[in-house]
């Protein structure tokens, strides 16, 4: 495994005491053949972390906000383009590794995978040193996401049509992948959302929770034809 650069130590401001993870943590999937290993586990793992800990920070920092209003604050905090960008803000991108093809297409530039690797990051780290260190990784990331993205510049889709479709009672929203399409480094996801049971709209997209969002988008646009 190779040797970790010290700079990212100290950008991160945690020093690892296994530092396989954060390698690990740093693999995309095109490089996975060759190293044995990629980030997908632990940003499974780190996305988790992540949703907790902000969760707790917006439930203790707004008491007097319902579940809706959160769950929008939250998601302009966790949404791809707020982490992909606090990604390239702290100059994290340079030290990726990828396969030769990946490199080619521009990878490291790709909101998708910063995006990504944000999450494994924040996984290993909270392997390594627990929710204490987790978490104060995720205050920078929330320091930066609130004073570059507000709730109101976020737009969740996924969040609005819940919203709008639970005015008159519950309603159970269900998100399935039908299928991917791609290697593993450069996979297209193609989702489909039903509303209590019945199908209602499609959507795609380079990761499972934008090909959500387009899902929701979808969906909302087909709402407000009905009503017209």
């Amino acid at each position: 495994m190779p040797k970790i650069d010290r700079e990212i130590l100290r950008i991160l401001r945690y020093n690892f005491k296994d530092e396989r993870l954060l390698e690990m943590a740093l693999t995309h999937s095109s490089l996975a053949l060759e190293a044995g290993y990629s980030y997908e586990r632990l940003e499974f793992l780190g996305d988790a972390v992540l949703e907790l800990l902000v969760s707790q920070y917006l439930y203790r920092k707004y008491p007097q906000e319902d579940e809706g209003r959160l769950t929008h604050r939250r998601a302009s905090i966790v949404c791809e383009e707020a982490l992909s960008a606090w990604v390239r803000g702290e100059k994290l991108q340079g030290y990726i590794r990828f396969g030769r093809s990946e490199e080619h297409s521009g990878g490291r530039e790709k909101n998708s995978i910063l995006c990504d690797v944000c999450e494994s990051i924040l996984g290993a780290v909270y392997l390594d040193g627990g929710l204490e260190a987790a978490n104060t990784m995720v205050c920078r990331i929330i320091a930066f996401a609130e004073g570059n993205f507000s709730a109101q510049q976020s737009k969740d889709y996924k969040t609005e049509l819940q919203t709008l479709l639970q005015k008159d009672g519950e309603v159970s929203l269900e998100y399935e992948v039908l299928q991917t399409e791609g290697p593993p480094h450069d996979t297209t996801f193609f989702v489909q959302l039903s509303i209590d049971g019945k199908a209602c709209s499609k959507g795609k997209g380079k990761s499972k929770k934008r090909a959500e969002q387009e899902a929701a988008k979808a969906a909302l646009e087909n709402l407000s034809k009905e009503e017209k």
